[in-house]
């Protein structure tokens, strides 16, 4: 098991998808971050040097990810209610906010806007 960041991943997992379970990264970070660290594609979790594992860990460190992107995301999502915007009065009633179609696919749009939005 390696630790990177407070989670463990096993060994022979691909260190592509480790870093895509973390929450704000995606395939374009992965890759701009493992080019910029000099990692193949390819590579395994297992495979990784300690210093490269130190220096992965120091560059997700300066990232905002996980729950700070989480609370960065509420808080747009509350100071947009709080001044009476538009967009923050859909998300108070759980509507679509990006202009979907709410005649007859309401329910639907509502489920793939879903955030936590009253936290």
């Amino acid at each position: 098991m390696v630790f990177i960041l407070g989670f463990n991943f096993p060994e022979s997992r691909l260190l592509k998808s480790a870093l895509q379970s973390f929450y704000g990264i995606g395939p374009q970070h992965t890759k701009r971050l493992m080019a910029k660290l000099y990692i193949h594609d390819t590579a395994r979790v297992g495979a990784l040097a300690d210093k490269q594992v130190l220096d992965l860990t120091a560059e997700l460190s300066n990232m905002t990810i996980e729950n700070d992107l989480r609370r960065q995301l509420q808080d747009n999502i509350r100071r947009l209610r709080d001044m009476g915007a538009y967009r923050g009065r859909r998300h108070a009633m759980q509507m679509p906010v990006r202009g979907q179609r709410t005649r007859t696919q309401t329910a639907t749009a509502g489920k793939l806007n879903r955030v936590e939005r009253f936290g």
